[in-house]
């Protein structure tokens, strides 16, 4: 790669949001906060830039893998932190945080991506299949880890003791890691694009698909360290709008999200639908599937109670979400109906956290 290639802004906000942050400037007033925003940003825009470049090098589905993956370590990592720093007060935030990135995509990410195909090409074309094999495994995962502990009675309350913690953490990483196998080798097919459907890329070369993949992890990582960063920030405009503190999870995982939901916008206005869901209900299995094995060790190794199952109201909007992916993507087709629908059910979710 030639030197001016790394004047782009992808190279150039990476580096001066990690410069930042180590130079110990952030939290010192206003005028540092709107500063972390900006490079917060540009991190973001960076990644999605560099995951398409890895995308394109390795090709379906193992792009969309690669991003899934690197998204839920950095939001495991984030929530760790966050407990482990917070004590019994973080007891909820695993749960709030993990059930927004799943409200988040399964409304918000594919809504919108359904949404904008829809008023583009009318409808758009994907693989029952491949939504069928995301949703089975999604919904068994979420029903054990997020409902289930409601009507367990080991434990009083919406908890799991320490053994159902081990069996629900293996449960979670055996139907994932089945699913991997199915996608990645037995079925691979389903979740490929049409060759009718994709659109023409200049695939780049090996070093620069390396170099690429170093810039990715350093986005999301310097992401999520700008955005615990600003979480205190978030906390104190939270408290002053006097909203619930669970929108702070809210809008954790709205950041850490941002950079898969703009890559699978843009998979979506490029016509690759197949793409944008395989991102999108990939990075809400992996979200699920593997933070909460993480979490339960870190809650069991630190003595930290987990609160897991979700009240009355979230259990209905949880639901009422997965029931209309379920409709929206049972034909292999979209419209702009499916799209609206489901940015509708996002934004009761949001509305109600705010007014609960």
């Amino acid at each position: 790669m030639k030197l001016k290639e790394f004047l782009h802004y992808t190279y150039i906000f990476p580096v001066l949001s990690v410069i930042y942050y180590f130079t110990g400037l952030m939290g010192t007033g206003t005028i540092s906060d709107i500063v972390a925003g900006i490079l917060l940003t540009g991190s973001v825009l960076s990644a999605v830039h560099h995951a398409e470049v890895v995308a394109h090098k390795v090709g379906e589905p193992y792009g969309t893998i690669i991003l899934a993956l690197c998204i839920t370590i950095i939001e495991v990592a984030l929530i760790v932190s966050l407990m482990v720093a917070g004590g019994e007060q973080a007891i909820t935030l695993a749960r709030d945080t993990v059930f927004a990135a799943v409200m988040i995509i399964l409304n918000g990410i594919i809504g919108i991506c359904v949404l904008v195909g829809g008023v583009k090409y009318f409808e758009q074309y994907f693989a029952r299949t491949s939504a069928t094999t995301y949703l089975v495994s999604i919904v068994s995962i979420l029903v054990i880890t997020l409902v289930l502990p409601n009507f367990t009675s080991s434990v009083n309350g919406p908890y799991y003791n320490n053994a159902q913690l081990i069996f629900v953490s293996i449960a979670c990483l055996v139907i994932y890691g089945v699913f991997l196998m199915v996608q990645t080798v037995r079925h691979r097919s389903y979740f490929v694009p049409a060759d009718g459907n994709a659109e023409e890329y200049f695939i780049p070369n090996k070093t620069q698909a390396i170099i690429s993949f170093v810039f990715l992890v350093i986005c999301l990582v310097i992401v999520v360290l700008l955005a615990k960063s600003l979480s205190k920030t978030i906390e104190d405009m939270v408290q002053s709008m006097g909203a619930p503190k669970s929108l702070v999870g809210v809008i954790i995982a709205g950041v850490v999200l941002l950079p898969e939901g703009l890559a699978a916008i843009r998979a979506a206005r490029n016509n690759q639908i197949q793409s944008s869901l395989n991102l999108a209900l990939g990075s809400a299995l992996a979200s699920i599937g593997l933070s909460i094995p993480a979490i339960s060790a870190v809650s069991i190794m630190y003595d930290i109670p987990l609160v897991l199952g979700l009240d009355k109201k979230d259990i209905i909007l949880l639901t009422l979400s997965v029931f209309i992916v379920m409709l929206s993507l049972s034909r292999g087709k979209t419209n702009v109906l499916y799209g609206t629908v489901l940015l509708v059910n996002l934004a009761a979710y949001i509305f109600t956290v705010i007014v609960p």
